[in-house]
């Protein structure tokens, strides 16, 4: 049986997963009605562009969360970085009512979180690597 999440590159076979989540700044509601839109199809554009593969997402009026995919020369912090540069320079500058909510022309806040997810666990691991040498 194969493994729905595996993926064979060129020169790696990876499952790499991350849920990240960043919140506008001074965690304002902003992300609401063709706002939200509009940055959902962003970030789609972003993870075409920059590839990754945005499995799933949900924006919250003032934060997103998103389930991403990508090979692992694509470091989290540059899908992260891409995802909230890009789109917030251009929300700010489609939308001209933002500005007005937020200052110093920053749409989101300087943090984020970042966990990785993947079909086994810690513990798993764990136990397949200090088991080796007893096979």
């Amino acid at each position: 049986m194969k493994k729905q999440n595996i993926v064979h590159a060129r020169t790696c076979v990876y499952n790499v997963g991350y849920h990240i989540v960043f919140t506008t700044k001074y965690r304002r509601e902003v992300l609401v009605d063709e706002i939200e839109t509009r940055f959902k199809e962003l970030l789609y554009q972003i993870a075409e562009d920059k590839e990754f593969i945005i499995k799933t997402m949900e924006i919250m009026p003032d934060h997103c969360h998103l389930f991403i995919s990508a090979h692992p020369k694509v470091s989290p912090s540059y899908i992260v970085k891409m995802c909230k540069g890009i789109s917030g320079r251009l929300l700010l500058k489609e939308y001209s009512s933002l500005r007005k909510k937020l200052y110093k022309g920053h749409l989101w806040n300087k943090s984020y979180y970042l966990e990785t997810v993947g079909n086994i666990s810690e513990e798993t691991v764990t136990k397949y690597i200090e088991n080796q040498k007893d096979k």
